[in-house]
């Protein structure tokens, strides 16, 4: 299927790694016009950048918790490509933090990457369309754990419930203005962050991946790919008019026993 996202420019934030470089590379084979992708990893942002040439690419080093950073971001794409079609939020923290083991440094730090920074750049987003009249999709990458979350997870879990309240909050705000926001509930995915996160801090060793697949109804955790595929179509106007809908994203049916 042809999406028709050739003419579209697409910010996508975490496109150093993971999700986010994965929806890069989605997006790029599906010829978008342009591409605006930022992350604080300088090194391997560079490497998505490469992966994707010949598709215009514009990077951004830069952390999500620095609000000033966050203009620079939307006024490198206005500065390149002129426009803001489509914005993709999947940078994201998952450090741990329960009620017994959460503190307000933790709270802080994951509110201001994984709701305040997706608030500020959608709000950017939305003014730029806004402004040109010429509607536009965004898609924020949120999480299973929102409908309520593991222990460990509980500060984690509260930022992306917030995420997702605001995506239906700014699809209902600005369906008369063409602007499209859409949610994922992502579940368990197989990325590099994830082998860290599982292998090393954790210290479920080097083949906790085989374990925990064999545990999953498909025999496999959700890929990038998986999650990258969904985005594009939800980007497109293939998916109109859907707007406000969070597509839980996982192999288990929430609040199925």
């Amino acid at each position: 299927m042809d999406l028709g996202l050739g003419r579209q420019v697409v910010l996508v934030t975490g496109a150093a790694s993971g999700i986010g470089a994965g929806i890069a590379r989605m997006l790029a084979a599906e010829g978008v016009g342009g591409l605006v992708l930022t992350d604080r990893n300088s090194a391997a942002l560079e490497r998505t950048a490469k992966a994707i040439d010949p598709t215009p690419a514009e990077t951004v080093v830069a952390d999500l918790a620095d609000t000033d950073t966050l203009q620079v971001i939307a006024a490198t794409a206005l500065a390149r490509f002129g426009r803001i079609d489509g914005l993709v939020n999947a940078a994201g923290l998952t450090t741990r933090g329960s009620f017994e083991t959460g503190s307000a440094a933790i709270w802080d730090e994951l509110f201001a990457v994984n709701s305040r920074a997706g608030f500020l750049l959608m709000q950017a987003a939305i003014s730029d369309m806004k402004r040109r009249g010429a509607g536009g999709a965004i898609v924020n990458i949120l999480s299973m754990n929102a409908h309520c979350g593991i222990p460990e997870l509980a500060i984690y879990a509260a930022s992306k419930g917030a995420m997702l309240t605001l995506t239906k909050n700014a699809a209902h705000a600005h369906m008369a203005d063409r602007i499209r926001i859409n949610g994922i509930n992502l579940g368990w995915v197989a990325t590099e962050g994830e082998r860290r996160m599982q292998a090393d801090v954790l210290g479920r060793g080097e083949d906790w991946l085989e374990a925990a697949a064999a545990a999953q109804p498909l025999g496999r955790l959700v890929t990038a790919d998986d999650c990258a595929r969904l985005v594009a179509f939800l980007l497109s106007d293939a998916s109109a008019p859907m707007s406000g809908a969070i597509i839980d994203f996982e192999q288990k049916v929430a609040g199925a026993i």
